[in-house]
């Protein structure tokens, strides 16, 4: 509940035009990050002693830890290596692995905060119409992989800014692979015009 009116507070805000021409602004669904918290760590330890942590190593070489605010999930790895995902935002995921820190620091570990970096930023959003999908693939064959029955989306890789894109039919976009949040705005501004460009008129507008 607390996630929706955060939700219709966000979508109530005016767009600023000059940085999103389109009036549409991709939301950010996932933040990963990365964190070297330079000292070696005795996994099964923090396994045990920490709340919300499970290690199997046999699947996975790292312990899965979880916290709520920000509800996020973070892979420990026994060099001292960390990775955080699902985070919101920069802040939160920084946040997010500055906690996850501290519960390890409280085990008794010596760590260190060093090297953190947003690896990837995850971005989505609604057009609002549908999309020819395969007039699009066609005309933007170097930059589009679209194979409708192995995925039902076409696969964009934009080169710059190097940002992918995965579009539906539907008017729903997914933007993923930056590292900049202005790298997500961008590549939807960039991308609109040509989505406009092969929206699907439907047959009652076409005889209207």
């Amino acid at each position: 509940m607390e996630n929706m009116v955060g939700q219709s507070l966000e979508e109530s805000q005016p767009v600023d035009l000059s940085l999103h021409p389109s009036g549409i602004v991709p939301r950010f669904q996932n933040i990963v990050s990365t964190v070297n918290l330079d000292c070696r760590l005795d996994l099964p330890a923090i396994a045990i002693q920490a709340r919300n942590a499970e290690y199997n190593p046999k699947r996975f070489a790292a312990v899965i830890m979880r916290i709520r605010d920000p509800k996020t999930t973070a892979l420990v790895f026994a060099s001292g290596k960390m990775v955080c995902t699902g985070a919101k935002s920069e802040q939160q995921s920084n946040l997010a692995a500055r906690k996850y820190a501290r519960i390890i620091q409280k085990i008794g570990f010596p760590v260190k905060f060093e090297n953190f970096k947003i690896q990837n930023i995850v971005g989505s959003c609604d057009v609002k119409f549908p999309i020819r999908l395969e007039g699009l693939a066609y005309s933007h064959q170097s930059f589009c992989t679209y194979e409708p029955e192995l995925f039902p989306g076409l696969i964009y890789r934009m080169k710059q800014p190097k940002v992918v894109l995965l579009i539906f039919v539907s008017g729903k976009i997914v933007l993923t692979g930056a590292k900049v949040r202005d790298d997500i705005y961008t590549a939807f501004e960039s991308i609109y015009p040509v989505l406009k460009e092969f929206m699907k008129i439907s047959t009652t507008q076409s005889g209207q």
